[in-house]
């Protein structure tokens, strides 16, 4: 994975090495400047992946071959010799655990080793680490919108950027609260739930009733083989009675669709309703069928939209299911869940930031008159300020070599976007939010597994504050720094002017 880089990682790496830097110790940290899609937190994910990539990292023969090929014909051959012996076994990285919830400015992961090699490491830890936390915060945001108990299924395959963009999509969708997904090879790979029913093309490639065989379906309880087809013939005239519909007006290829699925999966049985009018024929075909079912003992799972007023035509959907199960004495049928599947996501992404804040122990910075964009020069410690309710209140960045907070203790501190002015603030818990998961070339924490990155994106988010945690116009997490590293801060700017 070493060449997935961008070039002038390289070039810049070839004038380090030039210039006899390249083995000055460097920290870097990655963090973002604002909250993805207007809101105030993200979900760290795509730890674990980095990982994996820094422990394989190094240049194979064929990579360096490749460099020769690209890089201006007079860098040295020395630095191609040196390339083929660089790994990240000199590489330390700490980080928040994957699935915690993060603020804008915290840094999510902290990476210190040979100048070069972090260098080097840079485009490859945003790749992995940008989209994947970007994935997992958009999930999480329609997690907190649909409530706990609304069934979330990730169907991004066919749309998504590629086999690789899709599978990570299924992956980060997972950890940032949706149920399932309908990509086999995620399933296979990470052990996902996978679940799908029929799509418009199954039921347009009927015409006619004649093409459903079989016909018969054997009541769950035991007995004769029944014809499903008949049966919801007889019944489909009476669902039009009830609903006003003219029976002519349903679509016979459909009613024969849903029938031959039906006696397939009769455990599993969902109508698509929007293949062609859903209140003149999907609604009454999908209602005959389920009716069906039921007198055999079976429960269809459910109905779903996949284009026009979703929202309308759900409440449509809800009030003639309800009649039919009154009318029929079906009282399960007014609980049959309703699946939208068009056009449903938020939009804005917005990338994280990584920059470097020490180099040969010296701390250094981004120096620019907009505050938001300056980095926090030093290596750092990282703690989460909860209140007496438990909620996160705040985060404070601390340098290395600072004494840890104390509970119950007051602090001073700075916060970002007010550092003119001193606050005082005392904490019931401090939490120090790193961990270190890579030295000497090896991951040296366990990394949990996929459902319990999950179930610890759902803790964290469920301690966060309403006011914190409002997908709308929420309100600032504030990030504060310690007073000495306000200190050195202030020093630092005044030394460059």
């Amino acid at each position: 994975m070493a060449p997935l880089t961008d070039f002038y990682q390289l070039t810049m790496a070839y004038g380090h090495w030039r210039a006899g830097r390249h083995r000055v110790p460097a920290a870097a940290e990655l963090f973002f400047r604002r909250g993805p899609f207007g809101g105030a937190f993200a979900l760290g994910a795509g730890l674990a992946e980095g990982l994996r990539c820094l422990r394989a990292f190094r240049f194979s023969a064929a990579d360096v071959a490749y460099l020769r090929s690209v890089l201006p014909s007079t860098t040295e051959d020395a630095f191609f010799d040196y390339l083929a012996t660089l790994d990240a076994s000199e590489v330390t990285v700490s980080a928040v655990p994957e699935g915690s919830v993060i603020f804008a400015r915290v840094p999510f992961l902290q990476v210190k080793g040979p100048l070069l090699v972090v260098q080097l490491l840079e485009t490859m830890l945003l790749c992995l680490v940008n989209y994947a936390s970007l994935v997992a915060t958009n999930a999480a945001r329609f997690r907190l919108l649909a409530g706990p108990h609304v069934k979330l299924m990730e169907i991004g395959l066919r749309r998504a950027q590629g086999p690789d963009g899709a599978l990570s999509a299924s992956k980060y969708s997972y950890i940032g609260g949706f149920d399932c997904t309908s990509n086999v090879l995620a399933g296979k790979l990470y052990g996902i739930p996978v679940r799908g029913t029929i799509a418009h093309s199954f039921i347009m490639s009927f015409t006619s009733l004649e093409e459903v065989q079989p016909r018969e379906l054997l009541p769950l309880a035991g007995g004769e083989p029944v014809d499903l087809l008949a049966l919801a013939k007889l019944l489909l005239q009476r669902v039009c009675e009830l609903l006003q519909t003219p029976p002519e007006k349903t679509n016979r290829g459909e009613l024969a669709a849903f029938v031959s699925y039906a006696i397939t999966f009769p455990h599993d049985f969902q109508g698509l309703l929007d293949t062609y009018c859903v209140r003149r024929s999907g609604l009454p075909n999908f209602c005959a069928v389920a009716l069906a079912l039921h007198q055999l003992g079976y429960r269809a799972i459910g109905v779903r939209l996949d284009s026009g007023d979703l929202a309308q035509q759900s409440k449509e959907i809800r009030r003639v299911l309800r009649a039919c199960g009154a009318h029929f004495q079906v009282p399960w049928f007014e609980t049959i869940p309703i699946a939208v599947s068009n056009d449903i996501s938020e939009q804005s992404l917005e990338e994280f930031s990584r920059e470097l804040v020490e180099v040969n122990g010296s701390p250094c910075m981004k120096l620019t008159e907009d505050e938001e964009k300056m980095t926090i020069p030093g290596t750092k410690t990282i703690y989460r300020l909860y209140d007496a309710a438990g909620h996160p209140f705040m985060d404070l960045i601390a340098l290395e070599d600072e004494p840890s907070p104390s509970t119950g203790q007051e602090l001073a501190i700075r916060v970002l976007g007010r550092l003119g002015e001193t606050s005082k603030v005392v904490p019931t818990t401090v939490e120090p939010l790193h961990r270190t998961y890579f030295r000497d070339g090896q991951v040296c924490e366990p990394l949990p597994s996929l459902p319990e990155v999950r179930s610890h994106a759902q803790v964290s988010l469920s301690l966060l504050s309403p006011a914190h945690r409002r997908l709308h116009e929420p309100q600032p997490y504030p990030v504060a720094v310690t007073e000495r590293l306000h200190n050195l801060l202030t020093e630092l700017q005044q030394a460059s002017q």
